[in-house]
């Protein structure tokens, strides 16, 4: 007889209670090979844990998805259409607000198209799973990881560099099919976002107003990202794609905050060489603001090559600064 693992059961048996509400029990004994009484057993395990609700009588019970809920389906990258597999397999087994529906649509379909045509790899494994209080996803490829990806595009070796450029956003390694948007929004829609690749994690939570830090990388080959949104959030999608925007054009982003954290892993900008890394791309934005937190101090070559080198060199590009200490900002106005 099949030994039933819970934990391997509440992969499916969300969807397979969809499709048979009325003889679940004889559908998990088909799927498992475990016997009908046992499959029955189980059920009202997961009933009593949240991942069915039943009704009907006792001989005649009538299951359907609780509040707990999960999704876990593996593709074969080579002709994926993420579309499809949203509306098949993800959007039908999840009761979420209209408004987190819509941005956990976003996220899943940009984080899986950007598996498809970024990773190199041959698979890729979406999991999504509801809870009483937020929705859950996490998008895994086989592939070469983001940080090689960039490595090889634009000769970035260090990922906490590769880490501030994803950070400022419009960065693709494609630009002629990608505008380097997808995981800068899927970043913000996030209350907890996490990137991992090429043996480096990194971390953006909402209530920590944005910041990016290091984590613990996951021990997988490829890219695994990682979105949690809670179900009561007062954010919206539309707001998303409009923040970045000084005109509030949906998607634009004309203006982007630069984490001078990722560059100072022991808080001190000293040198023109990591004023210039600060600085590359910039000229692709109307306005930055660089981000202090987590600087304690900065040379005055530094402050220079940002402050008065880089505003001459693009006239057009509005700076500004947040978050300087005092030692930081006297360095600052010195320039």
């Amino acid at each position: 007889m099949a030994r039933l693992n819970l934990h391997d059961v509440t992969t499916w048996i969300t969807a397979l209670a969809l499709q048979h509400p009325r003889d679940l029990a004889a559908a998990v004994a088909t799927r498992t090979g475990a016997r009908r009484a046992a499959a029955a057993r189980l059920l009202g395990r997961l009933v009593a844990l949240g991942w069915l609700a039943r009704d009907g009588s006792r001989s005649r019970p009538v299951y359907r998805p609780g509040p707990l809920r999960q999704v876990v389906q593996r593709y074969a990258l080579a002709g994926l259409d993420e579309a499809r597999a949203w509306t098949r397999d993800f959007a039908p087994c999840f009761d979420l607000p209209p408004a987190v529906r819509r941005m956990v649509q976003h996220a899943f379909t940009e984080l899986v198209n950007n598996a498809v045509d970024h990773s190199g790899g041959s698979t890729v494994t979406v999991s999504m799973r509801q809870t009483p209080v937020q929705v859950q996803l996490l998008v895994s490829d086989d592939g070469r990881g983001a940080f090689d990806a960039i490595r090889e595009a634009f000769a970035i070796d260090d990922p906490a560099q590769a880490m501030l450029e994803l950070a400022k956003g419009r960065l693709t390694t494609q630009p002629a099919r990608h505008s380097g948007r997808g995981l800068y929004h899927a970043a913000r829609l996030a209350d907890v976002f996490d990137l991992h690749a090429n043996a480096s994690g990194w971390r953006r939570v909402a209530w920590d107003d944005g910041r990016w830090q290091a984590a613990r990388a996951l021990p997988r080959q490829g890219t695994s990202v990682y979105v949690a949104i809670a179900l009561d959030t007062t954010r919206t999608l539309d707001d998303v794609l409009r923040a970045a925007s000084r005109d509030g054009t949906r998607g634009g982003i004309d203006h982007t905050v630069v984490p001078l954290r990722l560059l100072a892993a022991d808080g001190v900008l000293e040198s023109r060489a990591l004023a210039r890394r600060a600085a590359w791309r910039l000229e692709q934005f109307a306005s930055a603001t660089l981000d202090f937190d987590g600087i304690t101090d900065v040379g005055p070559a530094f402050a220079d090559e940002l402050w008065r080198v880089l505003p001459a060199q693009r006239p057009g590009l509005q700076l500004a600064s947040v978050n300087a200490t005092p030692a930081v900002a006297s360095q600052l106005a010195r320039v």
